[in-house]
C-alpha cells in the first residue's frame, strides 16, 4: 500500500458487540469516520471493504463512541494491549457526518455531542452536552485560570522537566486538564450514560506537537511530555468505559502530520452562529425521513380546510333568510309584534 506512514488508528476499549479483527491492515484517514459510524450501526453512503471492522452485534450498539486524535507522534504505546492499524494518506478529517446522523435520529432524546479541539478554541456542542460540559473550560485563558486552580491535574503531575512559565507547556498541560475534566463532569451525570441515545465526543490534542516543535523530538520535555500523555488517555479511556457500564468504543488516532491543512465544518467558539456551507451547484437540501410526515399532514389539512370553506360557501349562498336565519326570524316576529 502506497502512502502508508506510521500514523495508527488504534482500538484502545471495545464492547464485545463491536467486533475488530488484529491485523496489519491500512485504513484510509479520509475513512475513519465511517468506521466510526459503522461501529454504531449507522449506514455510510460508500460501503467500506475494510477487513478490521467485522458484523458484530446489531441489537446491541454501544452507547458510546469516543476518539482522541494526538498530533505531532505517530505511535503512542499505551500500558493496556488494544488493536492498532496503520493509517494510510493521514488526511483530515472530521466526525461531523456521525454527529449530524446521531442528531438527526435522535433530536428528542438530545444524545451528548461533544467535539472540542482546545488549541484552536473550537467546539462544537448538541444536545445535553450544553448543559453537562457548561463549566468546561474551552478558551486558552479559561485553560490557563483552571490550571492554576486548587483542584487542578498539576498537583497530581509526575516530577517532569515542563515549565508553569511557558505557554506551550501550559497548552499541553491545558489539553491534559481538558481530559480530566470531561470524565469529571460526566461523572456527575451519569444517568446521561444509561440511556438509549448513542453519544459521540471527539478531542483533538496538538500540545504534543508544539512541544515537540518548541523543544525538539529528542528532548527532555518531549519524552516527559509523551509519557504523561499516554498515562492520562489510558485513564480516560478507562474512566470513559467504566462511565458507560463497558459499553463504548474508545478510539485514538496518532499522527505525525496531516497532510493538507485541516478544514473543520464545526464553528467556533467565538462565533455567534454556524457558518453555513457554500452550495456551488445550488442543489436542495437532503430531506430526512419526517419529510413525508410533515408533507401528508400539511397537503390533507390544507384539503380539508379547502373543502370546509366550499361547503360553508355554498350553503351560505343558497341560504332563505327567511327561514334558514334565526336572526330575521326573531326580527319579522317583533316587528309584527310592533
Amino acid at each position: 500500500f502506497s502512502g502508508v506512514c506510521g500514523d495508527e488508528f488504534s482500538i484502545l476499549r471495545s464492547p464485545q458487540s463491536v467486533v475488530f479483527r488484529d491485523g496489519s491492515w491500512p485504513i484510509p484517514g479520509e475513512r475513519i469516520p465511517d468506521v466510526a459510524a459503522l461501529s454504531m450501526g449507522f449506514s455510510v453512503e460508500d460501503d467500506l471493504s475494510w477487513p478490521g471492522l467485522a458484523v458484530g452485534d446489531l441489537f446491541h450498539r454501544p452507547r458510546a463512541t469516543v476518539l482522541v486524535t494526538v498530533k505531532g507522534v505517530d505511535k503512542l504505546t499505551l500500558p493496556t494491549k488494544g488493536i492498532s492499524y496503520p493509517i494510510e494518506n493521514a488526511v483530515p478529517f472530521s466526525l461531523d457526518s456521525v454527529a449530524s446522523a446521531i442528531h438527526t435520529l435522535f433530536s428528542e432524546e438530545t444524545p451528548v455531542v461533544l467535539q472540542l479541539a482546545p488549541s484552536e478554541e473550537r467546539v462544537y456542542m448538541v444536545g445535553k452536552a450544553n448543559s453537562v460540559f457548561e463549566d468546561l473550560s474551552v478558551t486558552l485563558r479559561q485553560l490557563r485560570n483552571r490550571l492554576f486552580q486548587n483542584n487542578s491535574i498539576l498537583s497530581s503531575l509526575p516530577p517532569n522537566s515542563l515549565s508553569r512559565n511557558n505557554e506551550v507547556d501550559l497548552l499541553f498541560l491545558s489539553e491534559l486538564q481538558v481530559l480530566h475534566d470531561i470524565a469529571s463532569l460526566l461523572s456527575r451525570h451519569k444517568h446521561l450514560a444509561k440511556d438509549h441515545s448513542p453519544d459521540l465526543y471527539s478531542l483533538e490534542l496538538a500540545g504534543l506537537e508544539e512541544v515537540g516543535k518548541r523543544y525538539g523530538e529528542d528532548s527532555q520535555q518531549f519524552k516527559d511530555a509523551s509519557r504523561i500523555l499516554v498515562d492520562f488517555v489510558q485513564k480516560f479511556a478507562d474512566e470513559m468505559f467504566t462511565l458507560y457500564s463497558g459499553n463504548a468504543v474508545v478510539e485514538m488516532v496518532t499522527v505525525k502530520a496531516f497532510n493538507s491543512p485541516l478544514v473543520r465544518k464545526t464553528r467556533s467558539i467565538l462565533q455567534s452562529s454556524q457558518s453555513e456551507m457554500e452550495n456551488p451547484y445550488n442543489l436542495a437540501y437532503q430531506y430526512n425521513y419526517n419529510y413525508s410526515v410533515v408533507f401528508n399532514i400539511i397537503l390533507w389539512m390544507m384539503i380539508a380546510l379547502a373543502l370546509a370553506v366550499i361547503v360553508i360557501s355554498y350553503n351560505l349562498w343558497n341560504m332563505d333568510p327567511g327561514y334558514d336565519s334565526i336572526i330575521y326570524r326573531m326580527t319579522n316576529q317583533k316587528i309584527r309584534m310592533d
